[in-house]
């Protein structure tokens, strides 16, 4: 079993709650707008495994490490993770043929700052938004996300919210 700490949206605001809710996840995925690299060197500090994608802010720091798109296999589960994806139904116009063609197991994006959890019963996968971590943008509470993956299964899902 891998336990999974999700975030999104951090826009360069860093707060040691991450860190703590994250104290015993296996690995961390950041679905962009990250804002700078020390971010990224924080949510590592503790040697968990990162995975990230890029966002519409992030500049060429971020980017000469991260892709827009980032999908990868992890246990039994197909992981795509972009920063703007869209939803069910009104999923990114840009990646609306990739997705349909190729649907990953579990669709995670940012952008939105709305946290999200749906099951999209036409693709057969389950997307993940966590809302934004960070103090940029409308949302009235911040929010990151925990959960397992055990083999083929997404399980034990957790959203704390920041005040």
């Amino acid at each position: 079993m891998t336990t999974i700490g999700l975030l999104s949206d951090t826009h360069g605001y860093w707060d040691e709650k991450y860190t703590e809710f994250f104290e015993k996840c296996d690995e961390i995925w950041h679905a962009g707008d990250i804002g700078n690299i020390e971010i990224i060197q924080k949510l590592a500090s503790k040697g968990q495994k990162i995975r990230a994608v890029y966002g519409n802010i992030d500049g060429q720091d971020i980017r000469l490490h991260f892709p827009l798109h980032n999908r990868f296999k992890i246990e039994d589960i197909s992981v795509w993770i972009t920063h703007i994806g869209g939803y069910p139904g009104k999923y990114n116009p840009i990646i609306i043929n990739d997705l349909i063609n190729n649907p990953p197991k579990l669709f995670i994006c940012g952008h939105s700052h709305i946290t999200k959890v749906m099951y999209d019963k036409k693709l057969n996968l389950l997307h993940m938004n966590p809302g934004a971590a960070g103090k940029e943008g409308f949302q009235q509470v911040r929010t990151i996300m925990r959960f397992a993956i055990d083999k083929d299964d997404i399980k034990n899902l957790e959203i704390l919210e920041l005040k």
